[in-house]
């Protein structure tokens, strides 16, 4: 609109000179500029600036579906396509990802388990099915590896571990803390790709001790494990170091560390949860009110799980049962929970680029 492109030139060139430039007059540029906003213009100007702090907090991390969802929690009644057009005028948008690689070498002499988990990746409770994976950060001393378990009802981070070198102590790490924090039941199906980490001795041996079922994606397929590669690609474009490396380990190790237990399971909203973070959405799914009565965000109470332990002599097609007093990820909050969270982590030497 010519008036508004005077109003944002006028400090710069003389309004006379818009105005016969834009052939404009300036009578009218003046009763333009003089008139009162609209209402709804108004009120766009308000949530452009909530808008630019919600874009802000989520350190760029948030796209108009996420912004929206935050708005309507905050008592704000309006439409993703009215939230798009906003953030699109102010340049706002989130950091994209890009298509993840395969990076995970198979080729070795251990057992293999059958893909159990057959990209079932939707179940009705906590601690029914986890999905695990290893990759690769890249800093100026050289790779950090992180190894994350998440659970497919709440992709909440439940165990991670990170190291300098790629070995099953680094995914045992991982599990011993997420056993520590979610003791679950028998029969929890853990899916994996074929990595030698995961199909080691070592490790299928803390599997079975907790009775726990193997599952591991087909030679070479990543969409078997497709939540556990999308979460990887997303943590990487949020902490914004897909392309661009990390000046430390320790640096890395910081940044994954506040990224997982600071803002991903307490706060990250998640599309597939109904735009809920992991932990309110287990939350609701523990409370009383919600097992009684109603279920959470389109998830009915008694809907078939896909996913179902060898063995069980629950019949094909029957709801899982868990009780809503399941241990769930608890947020890293203070210096106790921090020291907390030290206790599954061991200790490791500085180690030299692998």
């Amino acid at each position: 609109m010519k008036f508004a492109f005077i109003a944002a030139e006028k400090a710069t060139y003389p309004v006379q000179v818009l105005c016969r430039t834009l052939e404009v007059s300036r009578a009218g540029f003046y009763a333009w500029h003089l008139r009162p906003l609209a209402a709804r213009t108004q009120q766009d100007q308000r949530l452009g600036v909530e808008i630019q702090a919600i874009h802000a907090e989520s350190r760029q991390r948030y796209g108009s579906p996420r912004v929206h969802a935050e708005l309507r929690d905050r008592g704000q009644r309006l439409g993703r396509k009215r939230v798009a057009r906003l953030m699109r005028q102010q340049g706002l948008c989130a950091r994209r990802r890009r298509r993840f690689r395969v990076t995970t070498d198979s080729k070795h002499d251990f057992p293999v388990a059958p893909n159990v988990l057959a990209r079932q990746f939707a179940v009705v409770a906590p601690d029914t099915a986890w999905v695990t994976d290893i990759t690769y950060l890249w800093t100026r001393e050289g790779w950090l590896y992180l190894a994350v378990i998440l659970d497919l009802f709440s992709r909440a981070v439940v165990g991670w571990a990170m190291s300098a070198h790629i070995t099953r102590h680094l995914t045992l790490q991982a599990l011993t803390m997420a056993l520590g924090r979610r003791r679950p039941p028998q029969g929890l199906l853990h899916h994996s790709d074929r990595g030698s980490q995961y199909a080691s001795t070592d490790y299928r041996d803390a599997l079975r001790a907790h009775g726990i079922v193997c599952s591991m994606s087909r030679r070479g397929n990543c969409w078997d494990n497709a939540v556990a590669e999308s979460f990887f690609a997303t943590l990487k474009v949020e902490l914004g170091h897909d392309d661009l490396p990390w000046l430390t380990r320790a640096h890395a190790q910081g940044e994954v560390f506040d990224y997982i237990e600071g803002f991903y399971n307490g706060q990250r909203r998640h599309s597939t949860l109904g735009y809920l973070s992991p932990l309110t959405f287990e939350r609701q799914w523990a409370a009383p009110a919600a097992v009684a009565s109603r279920p959470i965000q389109g998830l009915p109470l008694h809907q078939t799980s896909p996913v179902e332990a060898p063995g069980s002599t629950r019949r094909r097609g029957a709801a899982i049962s868990v009780s809503p007093q399941s241990t769930f990820v608890a947020p890293i909050t203070g210096l106790a929970g921090i020291l907390e969270l030290a206790s599954f982590i061991p200790s490791e030497p500085q180690c030299s680029t692998p």
